[in-house]
C-alpha cells in the first residue's frame, strides 16, 4: 500500500493525485456509469453492480441512480436501507449506513476536508473522516452530513439540514446548521 492511501485511511492528510488512488477512482467510476446505466436492468443485476462497488451492501438495499461515490468500497449499507435519487457519498473515510435507514434525494454524505492554509489547500493536501448513520434514520432531501459526524439511531434530520456535528439518538434535527428541535419517542 502506498504512502498516500495508508494516510487517507488512517485519517491523516495526504494527497488524493496519486496513482495507486486514481486507479481506485477508475474502479469506481466504471462501476457508477455501469450502476447509473443500468436503470433497466433486473434487480439482480443492479444489485451485482452494488456488491462489486460497495464494501458491504445488503441485498435488500434499494438504491435509486444516479448514485456517485469516491471510491465506494469504504461504504457499508445495512438491510432495509432506501437512497433516493442524486446521492453523493465521498467515502474517503469509512461511510456507515445502518439499517432502515431512508435517505432523501440528493443527500451527501461527506468525508474529506481540505486545508484552511491557502498553500496547502492550493497543493492538494485533504483528510477524511468517517460518517456514521444510526439504524431507522431518516435524512430528508438535499441533507448534507459534514466529515465525522456520526447521528444517533431513530434521529430525522429535516431537509436541506446541514449537519457539522453529532446527534444524539431519538431527536428531529433541522437548520443550517442542524439543531435539535425535539426529543421523539423511542424507536
Amino acid at each position: 500500500m502506498g504512502e498516500n492511501k495508508r494516510r487517507m485511511l488512517a485519517g491523516d492528510w495526504y494527497l488524493p493525485d496519486d496513482p495507486e488512488l486514481s486507479a481506485d477512482t477508475h474502479r469506481r467510476a466504471e462501476l457508477c456509469a455501469a450502476y447509473n446505466a443500468a436503470t433497466t436492468a433486473t434487480p439482480e443485476e443492479r444489485a451485482a453492480i452494488l456488491r462489486q462497488l460497495l464494501g458491504r451492501v445488503d441485498e435488500t438495499v434499494r438504491i435509486r441512480p444516479p448514485f456517485h461515490c469516491d471510491y465506494g468500497h469504504h461504504i457499508a449499507i445495512g438491510a432495509g436501507t432506501f437512497v433516493n435519487f442524486g446521492a453523493v457519498f465521498l467515502d474517503a473515510a469509512p461511510i456507515t449506513v445502518g439499517t432502515d435507514v431512508q435517505i432523501g434525494p440528493n443527500v451527501q454524505l461527506l468525508t474529506p476536508s481540505h486545508e484552511l492554509h491557502a498553500e496547502r489547500r492550493r497543493a492538494g493536501w485533504e483528510k477524511a473522516d468517517p460518517v456514521t448513520i444510526g439504524d431507522n434514520v431518516w435524512l430528508g432531501g438535499g441533507v448534507i452530513v459534514c466529515p465525522g459526524v456520526t447521528i444517533g439511531a431513530n434521529t430525522v434530520v429535516g431537509a436541506a439540514a446541514v449537519v457539522t456535528r453529532d446527534l444524539p439518538p431519538d431527536v428531529l434535527a433541522v437548520g443550517n446548521p442542524a439543531r435539535v428541535v425535539r426529543v421523539l419517542g423511542g424507536g
